[in-house]
């Protein structure tokens, strides 16, 4: 496992996201990519074997906070949901192409990479479904709650306003911006922890 750390391979996977991003990934070559990084092509080859191999690190690297929260106490209670929801448009504000470049690799099965980003998705699901257990276990849940039903309506609030980004931005006549985003997950907090929360005795 390399370290993100090491500046060359740092420096491959920042000029890897800026490439895969701007254009489709079979007009994206190693020599452009390893050209921006400003290192020789062959450190591709050193670090991630082929093209493929550092698109497929790129993605982990730019998901790689989002998915390691569930190992966290953040979501040990009900509201680590809207930190979470933060934290996920926080990386996608930063990166407002990712989201639709996982789209078309998912729907249109464009570029490489499918499976992978499917067992990366199946590690959000399984991380998100033992955290809904605890969370049950506690008494902080709906016990009938579906834990898919739980992970859809997430999914649903976390990508669709980076998914449609530019509409709505043009639709409201102004940016998406941090204090938008921040006021925006405040209130989708607020709905799920209401959809989630256990029913009140006598309720």
């Amino acid at each position: 496992m390399n370290d993100i750390r090491d500046p060359v391979y740092a420096r491959l996977l920042k000029a890897a996201l800026e490439c895969f991003l701007a254009d489709e990934y079979h007009k994206v070559t190693t020599r452009a990519i390893a050209d921006k990084a400003g290192v020789n092509v062959s450190m591709i080859r050193y670090y991630f074997g082929n093209k493929e191999g550092l698109y497929e690190e790129m993605i982990r690297e730019t998901l790689k906070p989002i998915l390691d929260m569930l190992d966290s106490d953040t979501l040990s209670e009900v509201g680590g949901f809207a930190e979470y929801l933060r934290l996920y448009y926080d990386t996608m504000r930063r990166h407002p192409e990712f989201p639709k470049l996982i789209l078309k690799v998912l729907a249109l099965n464009h570029g490489p990479g499918r499976r992978f980003i499917l067992q990366l998705l199946e590690r959000g699901r399984s991380g998100g479904a033992r955290r809904l257990e605890q969370l049950k276990a506690s008494g902080q849940v709906d016990r009938a709650l579906n834990p898919d039903v739980a992970r859809m309506a997430f999914v649903s609030l976390a990508m669709m306003p980076m998914l449609l980004k530019d509409i709505f931005e043009e639709q409201m006549g102004g940016q998406m911006d941090e204090a938008f985003l921040n006021e925006l997950t405040a209130f989708n907090g607020k709905l799920l922890a209401a959809g989630m929360a256990a029913a009140q005795p006598g309720a």
